[in-house]
This record gives C-alpha cells, structure tokens and sequence, in this order.
C-alpha cells in the first residue's frame, strides 16, 4: 500500500459488508477514501462503515427501479455483490437465472450510470468490477453466473471506451476461488452436482484448473483494487485483471 494516496476521494463498494467487498472497504479506507459500504445487510454494513469512519447503505439491489432513479456522487464504484446458484441447465430455475443477471450486470450497469455524471464533471472516476475467472471461462452448472459475468465484461469495456476523454477508467478483477462466505457456501452444492464427497469439492472441483494449489484471499483482490483506484493506475482501463493462480492460463 502507498499512504494515503486516496485522501479527499470517495468510494462506493458493493456486498461491503463481508468477504471481498469488506476487504476492498478496508483497503481503500486505509489509503485515506472516504468509504460508502453498501449492502443488504444493513447491520452488517454500518459495523463496518462505524470501523472505518464510513458511511452505511442499506440497499436492495435487486430493486432495479431504485437504482434507475439514482443519483451517485462517488470518485470510485466497486462493483462487487454477488450470489452463485448451480444447477444443470435443464433443472435451473428461470427465477434464479433471472434473479442473478439482475444483481449482477443491470444492478452494475444502473450503478455505473447513476456514477459517470458527477465523475465527468470532475475529470475523475474509477469504476472497478469484480469479475471471476469465470468472465473469461466457463464451468458447467453455473450458466446464470458465467452469463452474468461475461456480461460484466462487456460492460467494463464499454464504460472505458466512453469514460476514457472524461478521466474515468474502467477494468475488470478476475480471481479464481476466493475464501469467502460466497464459496464456502458452494460446497454442498458443487459435491452434490459432481457427485463426490463434500471433502473432495476443493481439490477436485475448485482448484483442479489453478497451477496454485490455494484459494485466493480476500485481501489480494482488495490489493488491486487500491491500485486500480489510485492515480498510478490512470493509464490502466479496458482491461481484466486475472488473480486466479494460473487457471485461465490453460
């Protein structure tokens, strides 16, 4: 970490309240960014933001129409919250399919839109999307995620396409596994779609695909997102970072 190189910026993070998002609240409130933690866990969040110096929003992001009428003046989005559902195609419930691209490409898209106007007229913004190694590869029984993801990555791009003039950049974080309430959460469902024991879904399921044999830690991808946030990393949109332990190099 470099100081407090975010003094004076104000940051927005998704699913704040825990795993990944609390790690990237954590970490771009160290670096001096004055914190929004945002999730549905209201309780959840205002522990948070009240250790960091923060500020709490509860919100739905499910609630699309909300987040259409919505205003945000933020320096940085963290686009982070997410849910995982995993099913063959055939058994997958068209209610959860639905329920995942909504929180996880328009609750983005709607996030992003609501930000861009008060980063252009500042000549600043950094918008940071937590993707998966999933945005960039495919894995069966999760069709509603990996759709949801690629998508997110068409979005990134576009964003950095229209925000490059105005001083806004955009990118994509792409970690395999990640040691969260989110993955531990998998288990049961991934030894049940594989058929194998709970004991066996790490190392046959979650890292057969990684040269290193680990899950990533929260405050790795929150690393990034610091530096993404910073001003060293100006230069840096359109791109999608993968933190997966070698899986996407296969």
């Amino acid at each position: 970490m470099s100081g407090k190189t975010l003094n004076g910026r104000k940051a927005v993070v998704t699913g704040g309240a825990s795993g990944i998002g609390a790690a990237c609240a954590r970490e771009l409130a160290a670096r001096g960014a004055k914190v929004v933690v945002a999730d549905v866990d209201e309780a959840g969040a205002a522990a948070l933001a009240d250790e960091l110096g923060g500020t709490a929003w509860g919100v739905d992001l499910l609630d699309v129409d909300a987040l259409a009428a919505l205003s945000l003046d933020c320096d940085i989005l963290v686009n982070n919250a997410g849910i995982q559902h995993i099913g063959p195609i055939e058994d997958f419930e068209p209610a959860a399919f639905r329920r995942i691209l909504t929180l996880m490409l328009e609750a983005p898209f709607l996030l992003v839109r609501a930000s861009l106007p008060h980063m252009y007229a500042n000549g600043f913004g950094r918008i940071i999307n937590v993707s998966s190694v999933h945005g960039i590869r495919a894995s069966p029984f999760k069709s509603a995620y990996v759709s949801a993801k690629h998508g997110l990555e068409g979005l990134s791009k576009v964003t950095a396409l229209e925000g490059g003039e105005h001083g806004v950049t955009s990118n994509c974080i792409n970690p395999g596994y990640v040691r969260t309430p989110l993955v531990e959460k998998q288990i049961a469902d991934q030894a049940r779609v594989h058929g194998i024991p709970e004991s066996e879904v790490l190392a046959k399921v979650m890292l057969t695909e990684s040269a290193i044999k680990r899950l990533v830690e929260p405050e790795e991808v929150a690393s990034l997102v610091g530096w993404l946030a910073s001003d060293d990393a100006g230069m840096v949109t359109g791109a999608s970072y993968t933190m997966d332990g070698g899986w996407s190099a296969r």
